[in-house]
């Protein structure tokens, strides 16, 4: 996500019309953004996952980190390799400097979540549909609930690459069963579609990922998260206790 950019973007409603102009600056993910999963608690799958980037668990050891066949080598245990990851595993009971990195990386992790849980809200991007979203449109800007969002078919988050989207959750994130995030062009520019990058969930519960579902950005998650068998996320899982996977594909942007 990168440093703090401020942004001039239009906050509507979901059903796309316009409401107010407001200032929304990206959240800063800072080392935390360097890993495809990070977990306080564990992170455990039913083989085979496939998850493109680094994961990394702290201040819990290897051990939380179940079915990935993890390997070590002799002359570098700063780490681990699976062959269900491209990239690589760090664990807090690794060598040097894995430990003072993922504390650091952890640490980064719970500001972002404080600074995306902080965020302003337009009145009219509060409890949008109460919460059960199945079908909504959402553009740039800052939204929230106050319960759980759900949604048992697709969703769409519609605008630019520019574009930044931040969604609030005081509850759980439920997906349905062959749910997607759907990621759409406006028209303009000719620049394409939203980024998985630019868009943050911020969940006060759990994410519960159903069966071949989709799902689109970054999540910071303060409680754990369970992404079901066939299901996939294009962005990050950044949850402060832990990541549970079923035959899971992930690909961090």
């Amino acid at each position: 996500m990168g440093v703090l950019n401020f942004l001039c973007l239009v906050v509507a409603t979901a059903a796309g019309s316009l409401r107010s102009l407001a200032e929304v600056a990206s959240v800063d993910l800072g080392t935390a953004g360097n890993f495809a999963i990070l977990s306080k608690a564990g992170i455990s799958t039913v083989p085979t996952s496939a998850i493109t980037g680094d994961i990394g668990v702290s201040p819990i050891a290897a051990e939380a980190i179940t079915g990935f066949s993890l390997i070590q080598t002799e002359t570098d245990r700063s780490k681990s390799t699976s062959v269900q990851v491209t990239g690589v595993a760090y664990a807090a009971d690794y060598a040097s400097p894995t430990p003072s990195t993922l504390t650091t990386a952890i640490g980064d992790m719970e500001r972002a979540y404080t600074d995306a849980a902080g965020r302003t809200v337009a009145a009219a991007n509060l409890n949008v549909m109460s919460g059960l979203i199945t079908g909504a449109t959402f553009t740039a800007g800052v939204y929230e609930w106050g319960g759980d969002i759900a949604f048992s078919s697709n969703i769409y988050i519609k605008g630019t690459p520019d574009d930044l989207f931040i969604f609030k959750c005081s509850g759980n994130v439920i997906v349905g069963s062959g749910a997607s995030v759907v990621l759409v062009a406006d028209g303009t520019g000719g620049g394409g579609a939203p980024l998985a990058s630019n868009i943050v969930w911020q969940v006060a519960g759990h994410v519960d990922a159903g069966t071949t579902s989709h799902l689109e950005g970054i999540f910071l998650i303060k409680t754990f998260a369970a992404f079901k068998t066939g299901s996939s996320l294009n962005g990050r899982i950044l949850a402060q206790t832990a990541v549970t996977l079923d035959s899971v594909t992930i690909v961090a942007p």
